[in-house]
């Protein structure tokens, strides 16, 4: 697997997105990258439980949960569900709980926040449609490349140096 440092692929690659500094860090991997899927949903995590159920062959599950902080759209089990099904990260436009778990675990796993309250589950949301947040439109299909520096979304995969 190449070596991700979103520093050095601005410099080599200038017409990547780089998503505004909101993000922070919580999961197991520092650096991780794939292609990208999405999901778009509001305080209801339905859909993301039942895309990582799925096989996540490497891609990265980038979640528009319209920045909510008044609950949790990821937590422990899902995220080992996540794992255990092959995704390399999830990206959260919202908030994630169970950090000391999460941080443990062999996944890639950016938020903006952390809190303890779990979300809905009415079964709404959209799957595999383009996102907008952090000053990037997101699109499936797209590739995602992210560090402790930032995030980065390419149109394709990018020849990093392994």
């Amino acid at each position: 697997m190449p070596t991700i440092v979103t520093p050095d692929i601005c410099d080599d690659f200038s017409d990547v997105q780089v998503l505004d500094p909101l993000f922070s860090n919580v999961g197991g991997h520092d650096a991780f990258f794939g292609p990208v899927r999405t999901i778009k949903c509001f305080e209801d995590n339905s859909m993301v439980k039942q895309a990582v159920a799925e096989p996540g062959d490497g891609a990265v599950l980038v979640v528009d949960a319209g920045g909510s902080m008044r609950c949790a759209m990821l937590g422990d089990m899902l995220a080992e569900q996540a794992v255990n099904n092959g995704w390399a990260g999830i990206v959260m436009y919202g908030c994630v709980r169970d950090v000391d778990i999460l941080v443990t675990l062999d996944l890639g796993i950016q938020a903006l926040a952390t809190h303890p309250r779990k979300s809905e589950k009415r079964g709404e949301g959209q799957r595999d449609i383009d996102v907008t947040f952090g000053g990037a439109t997101i699109k499936p299909g797209q590739w995602l490349y992210a560090d402790n520096n930032g995030i980065l979304i390419a149109d394709k995969r990018l020849p990093l140096e392994s």
